[in-house]
């Protein structure tokens, strides 16, 4: 028994151990690429445009996200913005109101309704490609709000590349401090945007459109096999299949739209599973393909990685529940954890540097690191489940990430507490009763043991309180 955890516990460590590393040469890659410069292309016909907003109940964010897009600044007679609305509650005569206004403006607004929500943001967008022939589709979810040169600091890139199939923008922040859960979201969400992305494109490797902030080439979406609903994550699963298919990417880290975090942990947890469940998903139907087309080694081994992005959930699962019983057989006497904890370092490196690259007060951002790190943990379990079942190929349901623009009061749209809290509370009991082992037994463990506690527990509890307050009448009457 003991050589079979132990050989559990090492295969673990590595593959962590690997995932580490594989975020610091990232780091070292966009050290390098961190100043090039992408000159916006001068001169060349602008294409016709439609700007797609695939909607599902958001009566909080609609108005601003219409208004915004009415302003962008393009050729009226080359713009089309396809408000694709699938709700089902007073978000319907929201939009209606609101394109009958701009089209009296002389915005080409249209206000898409289908009979049903087949194939959710993948069938609407399919959908509204049928009733349009632009040349370019931008894509932005609810609750974006782009700049009104948006459209002017992306369409040009298309003109002396035509194979340039997908540029994707950055996200911004609309509300960084509503709370420590948003605050902490920066970090990581920074991270992905500064050094992951630029690390990838600038190098040549594969990249994802974000799902939204980003504008697609017709050709590109429709030689690559269109939008397809048959994973979780449409935006990953499109964005391989079109660059196997030869098609170029831009990601440009200087042009931002800002978007809304989550301020409900419960919600924050739904788009963190939906996103570990599509992309795995997405690993188990695209990984052939990459060791398949004719890719470079170094290409074929970071998409690997990055379609493996959400297996170190798991992985850290496994590493708890493997720690007690391991300490109590004096197990770790004999294993080499150093490295592991030297590959961390570079993990770090990365929320460091992102927010330095884009904050001037960056070292006061990073004292929200701690959330950052509980949260990292404590949705292990929430991911976890949404990983196995992406692997053993259940689909799911599309399950929005609710929006709550400035009602901060009881709001219809707040999740209750999800069904993973009772096992985030045994999994925080089990890493605290592992701190007493370890106080008995290897002490330098109990950090991380406790760590885990601290953290599941918190991400539990956050959401118990979360959900009295948005959805409590008493929390209404003070806001």
């Amino acid at each position: 028994m003991f050589t079979i955890l132990t050989t559990l516990y090492v295969i673990c460590a590595f593959l962590l151990t690997i995932y580490a590393i594989s975020q610091t040469l990232l780091l070292f890659i966009y050290w390098i690429h961190r100043r090039d410069s992408l000159p916006l292309p001068k001169g060349g016909d602008l294409p016709s445009v439609t700007v797609q907003l695939p909607i599902y109940n958001e009566r909080h964010v609609v108005e601003r996200l219409l208004d915004s897009c009415a302003q962008l600044d393009y050729p009226r007679d080359r713009l089309t913005i396809q408000v694709l609305d699938d709700s089902t509650d007073e978000t319907v005569s929201i939009v209606a109101d609101l394109c009958t206004k701009w089209q009296k403006a002389g915005v080409n607004m249209q206000h898409v309704r289908r009979p049903d929500r087949k194939g959710y943001k993948a069938g609407a967008l399919a959908y509204g490609m049928t009733l349009v022939d632009s040349e370019l589709f931008a894509v932005l979810d609810a609750d974006f709000v782009p700049r009104a040169d948006f459209l002017c600091c992306t369409v040009p890139y298309f003109s002396n590349n035509p194979r340039l199939g997908l540029v994707q923008t950055r996200w911004g922040h609309l509300n960084p401090f509503d709370n420590p859960l948003t605050l902490g979201q920066t970090l990581s969400v920074d991270a992905h945007f500064v050094v992951e992305q630029t690390a990838r494109n600038r190098s040549g490797m594969l990249i994802n459109f974000n799902g939204s902030g980003g504008v697609w080439r017709a050709s590109c979406i429709r030689e690559a096999g269109g939008w397809d609903d048959t994973t979780l994550s449409e935006d990953l699963d499109l964005s391989y299949r079109a660059q196997l298919s030869g098609w170029h990417f831009l990601y440009l880290p200087d042009v931002v739209i800002p978007a809304e975090l989550p301020p409900q942990m419960t919600a924050y947890k739904l788009q963190q599973a939906r996103w570990a469940k599509g992309s795995t998903q997405c690993l188990t139907r695209l990984l052939g393909r990459v060791w398949q087309e004719r890719l470079s080694l170094p290409q074929r081994l970071v998409a690997t990685l990055h379609l493996c992005q959400y297996l170190p959930h798991p992985l850290m699962i496994l590493l708890l529940l493997l720690t007690p019983p391991l300490i109590l057989m004096h197990g770790f006497q004999k294993l080499p954890l150093g490295p592991l904890g030297l590959a961390g370092l570079g993990p770090l490196m990365v929320y460091v540097v992102s927010q330095q690259a884009l904050y001037n007060d960056w070292r006061r951002r990073l004292l929200v690191f701690p959330v950052l790190m509980a949260l990292g943990t404590g949705i292990a379990w929430n991911n976890t489940r949404a990983v196995v079942g992406g692997l053993m190929g259940a689909r799911g349901e599309f399950k929005r990430t609710p929006k709550f623009g400035q009602n901060k009061g009881t709001n219809s749209y707040a999740l209750s507490v999800d069904e993973a809290m009772l096992p985030e509370m045994a999994l925080a009991l089990y890493a605290l009763w592992g701190v007493g082992v370890a106080l008995q037994h290897y002490p330098p463990l109990v950090p991380y043991l406790a760590l885990y506690s601290f953290a599941f527990a918190g991400v539990a509890l956050w959401s118990l309180s979360d959900t009295m307050h948005w959805k409590s009448p008493f929390s209404a009457a003070h806001h």
